[in-house]
């Protein structure tokens, strides 16, 4: 059985911050890239946000560009996706879907989250290209411009307001005939003039062109159907934190996202640690999820010496 100092699960900005940093500290790790390499920012088209990158770059880009500098350390990038971890002895015993089995001292689980999407094909077909489900990170690309955000939570109120101080008008599409946010939240969308609150409306439809998004067709409870003129389709109605292989091994809250002692990146098994996505409901942003792809290495590193 091969056997490892360092297993890292994922290959987002934090996987791979995890790789540099433990590569670096000669802890030759080995990276699986999971079922989605590069994790949701390949799904982005640009990324204005991310330092060092002036003039923007998009996420499949910054991606590679994060893999060839884990590899040039000597991080071992590996397709393929892990389906088991025994947790209850260490060194922990890591099953992978191609057959490989692998006895690691450290794991640094980085599988990311993933935006809940209604399902429509046409907000697959226009993902990219108007359809988003990041706000923060899509929409300076919308000023001036229409666009929508669907959902009734915190979330999707928070999205709007913060659309609402770039964006002409921000259709707020609400399947419920109430918000279920805060009242705080609540009071900050009722109170911005270009928010419009549409309760008890489904999205039947989202048009677009070769070139994007152009609108959308909404449903009201009635059935009744009409259409909206915009260049913006932001979804807020969760995230599902990919956490099924360690559901039952290592302590989630009450959303699913592991639960890490805070300021680190330790889990509730000793030599487990969590960064990125899967342990981060609040910021979900690329530049947070590789500073804490680095602690997880930093930590996965002194465990590793105080346990020699």
């Amino acid at each position: 059985m091969e056997s490892v100092k360092c297993l890292i699960i994922g290959s987002g900005p934090a996987g791979f911050t995890a790789a540099i940093y433990a590569a670096r500290a000669s802890l030759a790790p080995v990276l699986y890239e999971g079922i989605e390499p590069g994790g949701q920012l390949t799904t982005t088209t640009e990324i204005e946000n991310f330092p060092g990158y002036p003039e923007g770059i998009t996420g499949t880009a910054m991606m590679d560009d994060l893999r060839r500098q884990a590899k040039r350390f000597g991080a071992d990038v590996r397709t393929g996706i892990v389906g088991n971890i025994d947790t209850t002895k260490r060194p922990f015993v890591v099953t992978v879907d191609n057959g490989d089995v692998i006895e690691a001292q450290t794991v640094i689980i980085a599988t990311g989250a993933t935006a809940k999407y209604l399902g429509l094909p046409s907000e697959q077909k226009f993902k990219g290209m108007g359809v988003s489900a990041c706000a923060t990170c899509d929409g300076f690309f919308y000023r001036k411009q229409d666009v929508a955000v669907v959902g009734g939570g915190d979330t999707a109120c928070e999205e709007a307001t913060y659309l609402a101080s770039l964006c002409r008008q921000v259709y707020l599409i609400v399947r419920k005939p109430f918000l279920r946010a805060s009242k705080a939240m609540q009071e900050r969308v009722f109170n911005t003039p270009n928010i419009k609150v549409l309760f008890e409306h489904n999205t039947a439809e989202v048009l677009g062109d070769e070139d994007g998004v152009t609108g959308v067709r909404l449903r009201k409870s009635d059935g009744e159907e009409y259409e909206i003129p915009l260049s913006g389709f932001f979804l807020a109605i969760g995230h599902h934190p990919n956490t099924e292989l360690v559901a039952g091994k290592l302590a989630l809250d009450e959303n699913g996202y592991i639960v890490t002692v805070a300021g680190t990146s330790k889990t509730s098994c000793e030599g487990i640690f969590a960064a990125g996505d899967v342990c981060d409901p609040h910021y979900r942003q690329a530049i947070v999820a590789a500073g804490s792809g680095c602690i997880a290495a930093l930590d996965a590193e002194r465990f590793l010496q105080a346990h020699k």
